[in-house]
């Protein structure tokens, strides 16, 4: 059983406070977590990634007019990135723009020099008809200001001119990610990269992942595998689950039971692994819900947020022993808002 009470401050920012029973098969045990909205201006924002640098907490997503276009038919979406000293109040940072280019799905990372590096997805349109994409990558020495936006370079043989690196996750002084190269408007090829600045990009190896495979995120598992998480579009449209040793070019991949959108994961210490992505299971109504699963890639839904309409891309922040989680979501507002849900760990734990 799922109560939510909803308390509205001034500022007309909306907090939920959720109190869920969870169900074991001895006892009923009762978990508290609260949802905060931390962002609504009125535009679209959507996209998000978390971050703790240099003792604050950094907030990335992409803010535009829609979803894609304005109102002259222009994507122009820009960087929004909100900072806070606690996890409760937040300020705007910075919002970053680049003439021409659609910045998307800003994901942040730490890099091995201790910077912090945003890289997004540029998307460039001609007369609402996409022509290019260029991934975009800046960086923070400080937390405060950051460079301005320049182009990813990725090797010939894992690009075609439509790429998009849609996350970075560093391992030691190697960061990798994985490319999906568009072939057509339902077609891509996707590949694992790697780098040691955070611009240049060499092809570790194709992946072989059919049915439209685009939007992935790579971590690694305590025990120096790397596992990576794929949504696929086409086809059955059910996600992959992939699984490799060092150094990364050979993969076994298990078909999930269920279709992502926009999806995170985070290993735990215990074993466990909680991903968060969006869920189809009612078309008309998508929602933001997170699994429990393990490295076997066999998930379970084990918490739905308060979500609906355009939503999804979480990001997630192990904070003291509570899990945060941002995201997006329309169901309040007309253009989507921005969220940040903490939730105690203990919850994870139990059977």
């Amino acid at each position: 059983m799922l109560m939510i009470r909803i308390i509205v401050n001034k500022l007309h920012i909306l907090f939920g406070l959720v109190l869920c029973f969870v169900v074991t098969p001895t006892v009923a045990q009762k978990v508290f977590y609260d949802v905060q909205k931390i962002w609504d201006n009125g535009m679209h924002c959507a996209f998000t990634s978390l971050i703790e640098y240099k003792g604050r907490y950094y907030c990335s997503f992409r803010e535009g007019v829609t979803h894609i276009f304005d109102e002259q038919g222009n994507a122009e979406g820009k960087i929004r990135i909100l900072v806070s000293d606690n996890g409760r109040k937040w300020k705007p940072l910075v919002l970053i723009g680049k003439k021409g280019y659609d910045l998307r799905d800003p994901k942040m990372s730490i890099t091995p020099d201790g910077r912090l590096m945003v890289v997004a997805g540029g998307s460039v349109y001609r007369d609402t008809q996409l022509v290019e994409r260029i991934p975009q990558v800046l960086f923070s020495s400080d937390g405060e200001s950051f460079t301005d936006p320049v182009s990813v370079e990725i090797a010939s043989s894992a690009s075609n001119g439509k790429d998009w690196l849609w996350r970075v996750m560093w391992n030691g002084k190697t960061g990798y990610g994985v490319n999906y190269a568009m072939e057509g408007e339902n077609s891509a090829k996707i590949y694992l990269v790697k780098t040691s600045d955070g611009v240049h990009y060499d092809l570790v190896t194709e992946l072989p992942v059919g049915g439209f495979p685009n939007e992935t995120t790579v971590r690694m598992l305590p025990d120096g595998r790397m596992a990576m998480m794929i949504r696929r579009d086409q086809g059955d449209v059910m996600g992959y689950w992939g699984i490799s040793h060092a150094p990364f070019a050979d993969w076994t991949f298990t078909k999930m039971e269920f279709r992502i959108g926009g999806p995170d994961f985070l290993p735990l210490d215990n074993g466990k692994i909680i991903a968060g992505a969006r869920s189809y299971y009612i078309p008309s109504c998508s929602k933001t819900v997170l699994y429990r699963g393990d490295e076997t890639g066999r998930f379970q839904e084990f918490l739905v947020l308060p979500s609906g309409g355009d939503t999804s891309y979480p990001g997630f922040l192990v904070v003291g022993n509570e899990l945060w989680v941002s995201y997006y979501s329309s169901h309040e507002t007309k253009n989507a808002s921005i969220y940040l849900a903490r939730i105690p760990l203990s919850v994870f734990d139990l059977d």
